[in-house]
């Protein structure tokens, strides 16, 4: 009971901490602006994010750029753990060829940042390929971070006792199937979590596509910033929508962890 109550008095004073520092990062902020003599206009914000047309909500803008970014993050991210785990098994394997290749892959893709491979794929390989920007924005994002995710699934099955691989083989099974009924059902336990936070990562890297012009979040933010100069409102708010997101992804990741 007493160790309940001292974590929760701790619990307490960290987010009385939290809000301080908030409340100063608001007063420094409204303290700046002042003095640039802009006139806050937050009325005017709601109605990019909800509107009632006929009686009926409407998405607002800035909603539908949320969509956007769901939508290319839900894909990128099941391509970019194809190819870690591809990348993972290449790793793994005893071809020479393979790993070569997923080196190669991993040293030009952690290498170099991710906007200038966007912008190689949008610029260099999307004409030649005929693909579009949606599609050459989902594979800069996949190749990036599948670069990644591929370290967390190798993590994962280098830490599968080599006794089960023993008890495998021992059982008639080929490497395939020891991956698929021994191994992997193992290692994601223990890699689930980390995949989950490589999620969150790609929510806030998708913030760059708004540089090739589709209209994600950030990109119909900047579209309305330039109609209406609610700079420091509108900024705010796609912060705002950011954090709730990954947030939410983050505390789904926190109580995986305990469960698991």
């Amino acid at each position: 009971m007493k160790n309940f109550i001292l974590s929760q008095h701790r619990y307490l004073k960290d987010i009385i901490k939290f809000l301080l520092v908030i409340i100063a990062i608001i007063w420094l902020i409204a303290r700046g602006t002042e003095e640039l003599g802009y006139n806050w206009q937050w009325y005017r914000v709601p109605r990019y994010i909800f509107s009632f047309e006929e009686g009926k909500l409407t998405a607002g803008p800035l909603i539908d750029g949320l969509m956007v970014t769901f939508h290319i993050t839900g894909i990128s991210l099941i391509l970019a753990f194809a190819f870690g785990l591809t990348t993972a098994f290449f790793r793994l394997s005893d071809s020479f060829l393979a790993k070569f290749l997923a080196r190669i892959y991993l040293e030009a893709i952690r290498n170099t940042p991710l906007l200038v491979q966007l912008f190689f794929i949008y610029f260099v390989l999307s004409p030649v390929l005929d693909i579009s920007r949606f599609t050459s924005a989902v594979l800069a994002l996949s190749l990036f971070e599948g670069a990644y995710a591929s370290e967390v699934f190798r993590a994962g099955i280098v830490s599968i006792h080599a006794g089960q691989w023993e008890a495998s083989y021992s059982l008639g099974l080929n490497t395939f199937q020891a991956y698929q009924y021994i191994i992997l059902p193992q290692a994601i336990r223990r890699i689930l979590p980390p995949l989950i936070s490589q999620a969150v990562s790609l929510i806030k890297d998708s913030a760059l596509v708004s540089t090739i012009a589709i209209y994600d979040l950030t990109m119909q933010g900047q579209a309305i910033i330039a109609e209406t100069y609610l700079t420091f409102e509108l900024w705010f708010t796609i912060a705002a929508i950011y954090l709730l997101v990954t947030i939410s992804l983050s505390m789904g990741v926190h109580i995986l962890e305990k469960r698991l």
